[in-house]
């Protein structure tokens, strides 16, 4: 077995595998061509994403500067607005459902390393997938670690650190992040106070 596929598995292995070096510096290629071309050539940058990303859905927007690990572990289901300084560490699929809203200087990160300092030193890495359910807002320098789920609807608080799944519907903020309360129909701003 490859360590790319232990990686793609959930078991341990060992990020300096000449598979996995080659597909991170591919990937690192494509994020940095996109953040040098996507202002001054949407199309281009398009295409690049097209190029990076597993799967991409319609109407995907990210902005530069973005970065990710892979980029063939990132699938987007639909409408994606991805903000500014957002990286994506996706050693495992990363699922993002459509109307997804992600501020900036978000951090998805499925990669972990190992507790054990000597394992650790010596490049021994964990992971595991982030689940986005559809119309998810994640707040701006947010980070939702590997094996988490954050249910349809649901909003995370600017600054959280989401290490747990978050059921749908509720808004949840905090370090480590929790659920505060359900979203309700209260939350719904009235038409006349919509200012366009």
């Amino acid at each position: 077995m490859t360590e790319q596929e232990k990686m793609l598995s959930g078991q341990l292995y060992f990020a300096g595998g000449p598979e996995l070096l080659a597909a991170r510096k591919k990937a690192k290629e494509l994020c940095q061509r996109f953040n040098q071309t996507a202002v001054q050539d949407p199309e281009t940058g398009v295409d690049l994403l097209r190029e990076l990303l597993g799967r991409m859905g319609e109407e995907v927007s990210i902005q530069p500067m973005f970065w990710c690990d892979y980029g063939f572990n990132i699938h987007t289901h639909g409408l994606t607005i991805v903000n500014y300084n957002c990286v994506m560490l996706d050693t495992s699929p990363i699922d993002i459902g459509a109307g997804a809203f992600i501020a900036p200087g978000v951090c998805l990160a499925c990669s972990g390393h190992s507790v054990d300092a000597a394992q650790r030193t010596a490049g021994i890495g964990t992971s595991a997938p982030i689940t986005l359910g559809r119309d998810v807002w994640i707040g701006a320098n947010a980070t939702v670690c590997g094996g988490v789920t954050i249910g349809a609807g649901s909003v995370i608080g600017a600054g959280s650190v989401v290490t747990r799944d978050i059921p749908a519907g509720v808004i949840a903020a905090g370090v480590p992040c929790r659920v505060l309360r359900p979203i309700t129909e209260r939350d719904r701003i009235a038409p006349e106070d919509i200012l366009f």
